[in-house]
């Protein structure tokens, strides 16, 4: 059974790279999410705080990775990542102009 978790809390932040720019011209967007976020949360997520319909969200769990602060070594947190992709003529004004 899913964590219940609120829909706001479920995007923490939009990840903007040189691949993400790129997909954004695809009409697909890139966030990282809550580590116990499914797709559908996600889908809800999306759609009530940017007023969009999400055709379809792809997630990755992606594992932290090893610091070293001298003779230590640590490791960052694992984390979640979303590709959400828009019906096509939907677009999310967050992501444009960057």
């Amino acid at each position: 059974m899913p964590a219940q978790i609120h829909p706001y809390a479920v995007l923490l932040r939009p990840i903007i790279t040189e691949k993400s720019t790129v997909l954004a011209g695809q009409d697909k967007y890139v966030f990282e999410v809550d580590v116990r976020a499914n797709k559908t949360q996600v889908k809800q997520a999306v759609e009530l705080s940017f007023n969009v319909r999400v055709a379809s969200v792809n997630t990755m769990k992606m594992k932290g990775k090893p610091r070293r602060f001298g003779r230590r070594i640590t490791r960052r947190p694992d984390w979640k990542k979303a590709i959400v992709t828009l019906v096509p003529g939907d677009t999310i004004e967050l992501f444009e102009g960057v």
